[in-house]
């Protein structure tokens, strides 16, 4: 509980205000939200998981039932830019950390988006992960269970493709993992022929 009451300060209180400083700075409207917020985003806790051979229960680690759709889109007609940390709030009122790629994909897919796209500090999947000029540029869904089993996409990676082909499942047309560190990265992926990062679609 108490490193929760830290999580929330750092990322409602610190992270989600900057950026949204950062956003205001450059004209866009934005507004800071956190997942609890009219219940934007309503979660359980985790289920103990099997560590080392161990059972370990998580703590407060939360997994998204469902997002409140209403509110974003409330913000998203006056053009608005939320901003939403990953903390969802429970049945009882208790909050729960969420994984941020997860959290973002389950928003993505609640509101049809377009694209899912996920910063990372890594240049997108490798083939080989210590060459960096080996990124794979597309992946289809169907080719994701192979690339697991042959260890191509492995570790963090993991639950980041795991969040994307949830989302193109539930109808986000694509989803791109790219180099956050980047100079702009986004404006790279979204505007050039070839992007630069990993693109997942159907």
């Amino acid at each position: 509980e108490e490193t929760m009451e830290i999580i929330e300060m750092v990322l409602v209180g610190k992270i989600s205000t900057e950026i949204v400083s950062e956003l205001i700075k450059h004209d866009g409207k934005a507004i800071s939200l956190s997942g609890k917020d009219s219940s934007l985003i309503f979660a359980h806790k985790k289920g103990a998981s099997k560590i080392d051979e161990e059972i370990v229960d998580l703590g407060l680690v939360g997994e998204v039932d469902c997002v409140n759709t209403d509110l974003l889109n409330m913000f998203l007609e006056n053009d608005y830019i939320p901003v939403i940390s990953p903390v969802g709030i429970a049945e009882d009122g208790t909050s729960l950390n969420l994984n941020a790629d997860t959290a973002a994909g389950e928003v993505a897919s609640a509101v049809d988006a377009e694209k899912l796209i996920i910063l990372t500090d890594v240049p997108g999947v490798l083939r080989d992960p210590s060459d960096p000029t080996s990124l794979i540029q597309k992946i289809r869904v169907d080719e994701i269970p192979s690339l697991i089993e042959e260890g191509i996409i492995s570790g963090g990676m993991i639950p980041k493709i795991e969040t994307c082909v949830n989302a193109i499942n539930n109808g986000v047309k694509s989803c791109h993992i790219i180099d956050g560190r980047k100079k702009h990265s986004l404006l790279l992926e979204i505007f050039t022929t070839n992007g630069i990062g990993t693109m997942i679609f159907k």
